[in-house]
């Protein structure tokens, strides 16, 4: 029998305890690092419409590496966000497409980038005010 906050187990309460995502041994920061992550971000973005190869992802996502990109799909991969899916060709073709998963995590990231792109010339005017009043 359970309740809220407690399990009952052998006769004995047991405390259950909620995610905090504030306490330092929270799983879910972990969680949040990797997806608050550009790469992950543009990763999983791109693939909002459909699976794409691992070389049209890093032709596509300026900037990143082979190495960083790998070990990016990779985690997503793990987190369940992302299926790789391998096709006995010569050579061997890779892609990768979002989970249902990661399919729910897409709006929020691109709503993150929207506000980014909405709001970037707001946030440059901030940085050169804050500079010229360090600096100056």
């Amino acid at each position: 029998m359970s309740q809220e906050g407690t399990l009952l187990s052998s006769g004995h309460p047991a405390e259950t305890r909620s995610p905090d995502v504030y306490s330092a041994a929270c799983p879910t920061r972990q969680l949040l690092d990797r997806v608050a992550d550009k790469w992950t971000t543009l990763v999983l973005t791109l693939l909002r419409d459909e699976p794409m190869r691992f070389n049209a992802l890093r032709r596509r996502v300026e900037g990143v590496s082979q190495k960083m990109l790998s070990q990016t799909v990779r985690q997503l991969e793990r987190d369940g966000l992302v299926a790789r899916t391998v096709t006995p060709t010569v050579p061997v073709s890779v892609s990768y497409a979002l989970t249902p998963l990661g399919g729910t995590l897409v709006g929020a990231l691109q709503a993150m980038i929207d506000w980014a792109e909405d709001n970037m010339a707001e946030v440059s005017k901030a940085q050169a005010a804050y500079d010229e009043r360090r600096l100056g």
